[in-house]
């Protein structure tokens, strides 16, 4: 790990932060250089795949221009590996009592999700300020988080999930969103075929996107 950044420090660093599912170690390193490249250089890779705690040690090691962390973090001990691991950042789905209490004082920031008022409610008087608005369009997608903005107004947002280059600038426009979440640059077929200049393209058209 080369340093502690603060959540906001994450979030503000684009408009988009690329949703990482490695399915082979091999892919790890170049696509996270492909993503960098295009302008993208805050990067979440997910633990849904055996090789995921792996991916983000190499990428943390081997592409030190990258602020890669952690995402479908579900527990505690999560939390701990992915430092271990060298993770700058770490992402939540949810929340439990018991991820905000390890996160309280842990080395790794974490970027808690949130669906609901009442869970926003209570990340804010934990103190955050900054969560994840996932599942977003499954939620209520910019309807929601525009009813929000109006009673809850200095918590703000990336939502992830349901987010695609044609409503990714709706919800950079509202208030309360920093950036978004999404895996559309990276289509499963060009990164098994190792097309390393299509995902530079992608990350760059996506790190390009301004509010609609």
């Amino acid at each position: 790990m080369t340093g502690n950044l603060s959540v906001e420090n994450i979030v503000t660093r684009g408009p988009v932060i690329p949703v990482i599912v490695i399915d082979s170690l091999a892919t790890a390193v170049p696509l996270a250089r492909a993503l960098v490249a295009g302008g993208l250089s805050v990067l979440e890779i997910t633990l849904r795949t055996p090789v995921a705690m792996d991916a983000l040690r190499a990428i943390a090691s081997e592409v030190p221009e990258a602020v890669v962390g952690v995402g479908t973090v579900l527990s505690p001990a999560q939390l701990d590996d992915a430092g271990r691991a060298g993770a700058r950042f770490a992402v939540s789905p949810g929340v439990t009592p018991t991820l905000v209490a390890a996160a309280r004082d842990h080395a790794v920031p974490l970027l808690p999700g949130a669906a609901t008022v009442s869970e926003v409610m209570f990340l804010r008087e934990a103190g955050y300020r900054f969560l994840k608005f996932f599942p977003a369009e499954a939620s209520g997608g910019t309807k929601f988080l525009s009813s929000l903005a109006s009673v809850i107004g200095d918590v703000r947002f990336c939502p992830t999930g349901g987010v695609t280059p044609a409503n990714a600038g709706t919800y950079l426009a509202l208030p309360n969103v920093v950036c978004v979440g999404g895996s559309w640059m990276l289509p499963k077929d060009r990164v098994a075929a190792g097309d390393w200049d299509a995902i530079r393209t992608a990350a760059a058209a996506a790190s390009a996107l301004r509010p609609a």
